[in-house]
């Protein structure tokens, strides 16, 4: 990802009618977004230390718009605060990848039962709209078209519950899908996957559309546990090995 000088972004901020507050708001976002990226990618491996004037040199921005965009990310446990010593990229683990899977499953199969249960036409109208548009990405799913699927990814898990939202579900699966993403930028393109995402994708919106809600669980849940499962396997047979923690 190109990245522009510091003095560059704020001068063409300032030129489009921006404050002072709006311009600094504007660049700790925008580093915010690229750091979280760069961290989801792998880019930034697990267990690195963030050291503030590397990354000024790298995200071209200051000091201070930079410990404000990793305290954000503190803030999504994606990165780790270690006192006077500065940040760490959160460290990946198969034991909390399968924490967050049992946390997701037992949320969003339960919020998918409510939604199935009160959704009406509009709620159906809309779940086909999220649905037609991420298979359009889906097939196949690559490395390439990976960052736009993440999107309507989310956005198609997300309209499955909005048949009855809950802004507290939301938020929490929010927090969730955000850790497990690191997890499947793994997964996603391991030699000898045999993985069917859209034919996934595809089950749950038919049952859901249908209103079978318990079989409509069943397969989200099978769902949701499929990439701790590939990289299980994965680990098992030697395919890929988890990144190892930067020394101090």
């Amino acid at each position: 990802m190109a990245k522009r000088p510091y003095i560059q972004v704020v001068s063409a901020l300032e030129a489009e009618g921006f404050s002072n507050d709006d311009t600094s708001r504007t660049l700790t976002e925008q580093t915010y977004a690229e750091l979280r990226t760069d961290i989801i990618e792998g880019r930034l491996l697990p267990g690195s230390k963030l050291r503030v004037e590397h990354l000024r040199q790298t995200y071209a921005v200051g000091a201070g718009t930079l410990r404000e965009a990793l305290t954000r990310l503190v803030s999504d446990a994606l990165v780790s605060a270690e006192g006077q010593r500065g940040f760490r990229v959160s460290p990946i683990a198969i034991d909390d990848l399968e924490e967050l899977t049992r946390l997701r499953v037992h949320i969003e199969t339960n919020a998918l039962r409510e939604s199935i249960r009160h959704g009406d036409d509009a709620w159906r109208a809309r779940l086909r709209a999220a649905y037609e548009e991420l298979s359009a990405v889906e097939q196949p799913l690559t490395r390439a078209n990976r960052g736009r699927w993440e999107m309507l990814n989310l956005r198609f898990h997300e309209t499955l519950l909005d048949g009855r939202p809950s802004p507290w579900a939301k938020k929490v699966l929010k927090l969730l899908s955000r850790h497990i993403e690191r997890y499947r930028s793994f997964a996603i393109g391991l030699p000898g996957a045999m993985r069917d995402v859209h034919a996934e994708h595809m089950e749950i919106y038919e049952l859901a559309m249908s209103g079978q809600e318990a079989r409509a669980a069943l397969a989200l849940e099978a769902h949701i546990c499929a990439t701790p499962h590939e990289l299980l396997k994965a680990l098992r047979e030697g395919r890929m090995v988890l990144p190892a923690a930067e020394a101090s």
